[in-house]
């Protein structure tokens, strides 16, 4: 089974950024626990700021991966283009928000990539990614 991640603009300052809405662990670290926990799964990890990188990502593992795990950070609820992206795959994706998105500002309360999702995971902090996981596991 292959597994992408994908983690979009800001993602790669978990651990440094906002400690009080992101914790304290950076994804690298949190990686590194996934794959010890999966070690049957091929796990890959992207992180881009870009948003056609996180598009040309969709489209080269969407149709050869069994599972993407989207964090798309503040492109969720901007990208109309990703969520086509994501429409556009046969790949099953979950998307994953380290905070709960509810809980926060109200332009954050609408997902435009969630409706094209298998699931949507908020609010569980860095266990979302697990959870996704074990979500498509069973797909």
């Amino acid at each position: 089974m292959k597994i992408q991640i994908i983690n979009g603009p800001n993602l790669n300052l978990l651990g440094i950024r906002e400690p009080g809405v992101y914790g304290n662990m950076g994804f690298e670290d949190y990686l590194k626990e996934l794959k010890e926990k999966y070690p049957a799964i091929e796990i890959s990890y992207y992180q881009s700021n870009v948003e056609g990188e996180l598009i040309n990502k969709l489209h080269e593992t969407g149709f050869t991966y069994d599972g993407i795990i989207i964090n798309a950070g503040g492109y969720t609820h901007t990208s109309v283009a990703l969520a086509d992206a994501i429409a556009s795959i046969q790949t099953p994706v979950v998307e994953v928000h380290v905070s709960n998105i509810y809980a926060r500002e109200e332009y954050r309360h609408v997902s435009l990539t969630g409706k094209n999702c298998k699931g949507v995971l908020t609010g569980f902090g860095m266990d979302g990614y697990r959870l996704a996981m074990e979500s498509l596991i069973k797909i």
